[in-house]
């Protein structure tokens, strides 16, 4: 099923990219004013802790060590082309299904939010660590969670949404 092709079906969309790109940028802001870097507050045992981290690399600390100079200004621009091309996504919302629709708006938040802070801080704060035992993920943030959680819902709608058939088949 095709979205509404109206204003409001594009609304939709771009109110969760700016509420995911504002809770990002206002949790960011919650664990930057009350730790310091490398601070831990335990929220469930052996499991889940906040640790103000910041990663100057990319995800899962690709980039992270031994960065050029220029590296924070390629990132940013990397970043900036992949923002375009998902708003050009983004605002033609109406010709997706909801999935991808809702996939793509995830994505758009969360790379405003990460984008924000390399542009402005030069590093991406992190702050979520899950761990298991000795099993650590990598320590994430909201964006990272949505640009996730984004990539599943558009690799569901690939495996749940029929293809366009031609008008002549």
């Amino acid at each position: 099923m095709r979205e509404d092709r109206t204003i409001a079906g594009r609304l939709l969309p771009l109110l969760l990219s700016a509420s995911v790109a504002v809770l990002d940028r206002w949790s960011k802001w919650l664990v930057e004013s009350r730790l310091s870097l490398y601070d831990s507050v335990t929220v469930i045992p052996g499991f889940f802790n906040i640790v103000r981290s910041e990663n100057p690399g990319v995800a899962f600390g690709i980039l992270q060590e031994g960065g050029s100079p220029g590296r924070t200004a390629i990132l940013v621009l990397l970043s900036l082309v992949a923002i375009a091309a998902l708003g050009v996504m983004l605002w033609r919302t109406s010709h997706h299904d909801r999935w991808t629709a809702t996939g793509i708006a995830l994505i758009f938040g969360g790379a405003l939010g990460n984008v924000y802070d390399r542009a402005f801080a030069g590093k991406v704060t992190d702050f979520l660590d899950f761990y298991a035992g000795a099993w650590h993920w990598y320590v994430f943030n909201l964006a990272d969670s949505a640009i996730c959680i984004g990539a599943g819902l558009l690799a569901l709608s690939a495996f749940l949404t029929r293809p366009r058939q031609e008008a002549n088949a």
